[in-house]
């Protein structure tokens, strides 16, 4: 059973202070997600920069809780926008159509914490982004997946709307 587990804290900026809260995700056997698959790397590389570059997501989430929070997520599954079809021209490059029927989707848990050790939140989730084609979405430039970027920043934004999730 293979585990990813990336741990990324949110500190303050030198130049002003800037508090936020801190997250840790672990990407709970990613070989066995719905769809991770890369188009042109090697699997393990592309499992990395997925972790990589939605983790950083998950960390420009996390400065708009208060400074006291501690965010610990688990990932347990992953279904990438798109769908990844071999290449009929002999090369090993394979690539990743997107198309409306294929919309991204992660199912995960989550505890938030407050500063004394007290569960604030709790839960798992599947979240997913049907209309992840309509509208207009200007990505963060940290990654690559910004259909995925989307559907996150849109349901952590429903849950702050919602008061599941403290804002600052």
């Amino acid at each position: 059973m293979k585990k990813i587990s990336l741990t990324l804290l949110i500190a303050s900026a030198l130049t002003s202070p800037v508090y936020a809260g801190e997250v840790s995700i672990t990407w709970q056997t990613p070989e066995k997600y719905t769809d991770i698959r890369p188009s042109s790397e090697t699997r393990e590389a592309f499992q990395e920069r997925v972790a990589k570059e939605l983790g950083e997501v998950f960390v420009d989430l996390a400065k708009k809780l208060p400074d006291d929070v501690k965010w610990a997520i688990t990932v347990t599954d992953v279904d990438l926008a798109g769908d990844v079809h071999p290449m009929m021209r002999g090369t090993a490059n394979d690539i990743r159509i997107i198309k409306e029927i294929y919309w991204p989707r992660m199912s995960l848990s989550y505890r938030m914490t407050d500063g004394k050790g007290a569960t604030i939140a709790e839960g798992q989730e599947d979240i997913k982004d049907m209309n992840f084609m309509m509208g207009m979405h200007i990505p963060s430039g940290h990654t690559s997946f910004e259909y995925e970027e989307k559907m996150l920043q849109d349901w952590f934004r429903k849950q702050q709307r919602d008061k599941k999730f403290p804002t600052k």
